[in-house]
């Protein structure tokens, strides 16, 4: 099991490094929607397991809608009609709301989800889970995912404050795997995740604290902005990883897929990255007007 993690790590990590440092934050879009998408299936998948099957196609087709929208809001750009105009300036006058924006996402998807209720062939016992299984899929994977792109786009430190979120948990979750493995006694929360301890937690912390002290050289900001998102990222990370084994307690499943040898799925993957991705960019956005 441990070379297969190792190995799955040596591939995937250089080839996210290459696309976030060096890719355009189009291409970053597009990778965050293809594992958004891949995250939905398995998230959906647990929900089947469950007897709650959902909306599926129409849960994913609103994520790319909300993708699209905050790619639109990391770059500032709309899409270019006739005359030089774009469609974020055009679209006031067409629509109340702009569809490609975040707000507009999630009316569309809570709009669909409503009609979907009423007219799906579902037995109305059924029409409740299948919305709160969707609803759930969407606030709880493809939102906070999405906040990557907006981490790539903030300005020109965009990709390494990317790379930074990505990091502090890569080496968290290193940190809490071989220090679990090793000396892990004290069960961190054994109802949902047998395998945890309170020493790699710790372990687990300290390591997110490193890449944050040793990120000042690359990001130009105090160690103790650096220090504050690494720790705030990390927790926040720790809880989507516990959050996501309830999922799949609840579902009865031991991984939420098979895709990743040695990680399990997509899921099991990026679990941590569901909240520090979001947390690290609001805190980004508080202190952006005190970055020199």
């Amino acid at each position: 099991m441990t070379w297969k993690r190792v190995l799955t790590g040596v591939v995937l990590i250089p080839a996210v490094t290459a696309l976030v440092l060096w890719g355009s934050t189009a291409l970053v879009a597009a990778g965050f929607a293809l594992f958004i998408l891949l995250a939905l299936l398995e998230y959906f998948a647990l929900g089947t397991a469950k007897g709650q099957p959902g909306y599926p196609m129409w849960t994913a087709a609103c994520a790319i809608v909300l993708v699209f929208s905050q790619w639109l809001a990391a770059t500032g750009r709309g899409i270019q009609l006739a005359g030089g105009e774009t469609l974020r300036g055009a679209w006031p006058r067409v629509m109340p709301v702009g569809l490609f924006s975040v707000t507009g996402a999630f009316l569309l998807f809570a709009a669909g989800l409503i009609v979907l209720s009423v007219v799906a062939k579902k037995s109305t016992e059924e029409a409740l889970p299948a919305a709160g299984i969707s609803a759930s899929a969407f606030l709880l994977v493809a939102f906070p995912l999405s906040f990557g792109i907006r981490l790539h786009g903030a300005g020109p430190f965009g990709p390494r404050l990317l790379l930074f979120a990505m990091v502090i948990i890569w080496a968290g979750d290193t940190a809490a795997y071989f220090v679990g493995r090793s000396i892990g006694r004290l069960k961190l929360a054994p109802s949902l995740s047998p395998k945890k301890t309170w020493e790699g937690t710790i372990a687990s912390f300290v390591a997110s604290l490193v890449v944050g002290y040793a990120a000042r050289y690359w990001i130009p900001v105090s160690p103790f902005h650096l220090l504050m998102m690494a720790s705030l990222g990390n927790i926040a990370g720790q809880i989507g990883d516990l959050a996501e084994s309830a999922y799949k307690r609840s579902a009865g499943v031991k991984d939420s897929g098979s895709l990743l040898p040695g990680h399990g799925g997509i899921l099991d993957r990026i679990d941590a990255l569901i909240l520090a991705l979001p947390v690290v960019w609001y805190y980004w956005s508080w202190i952006s007007g005190l970055v020199e």
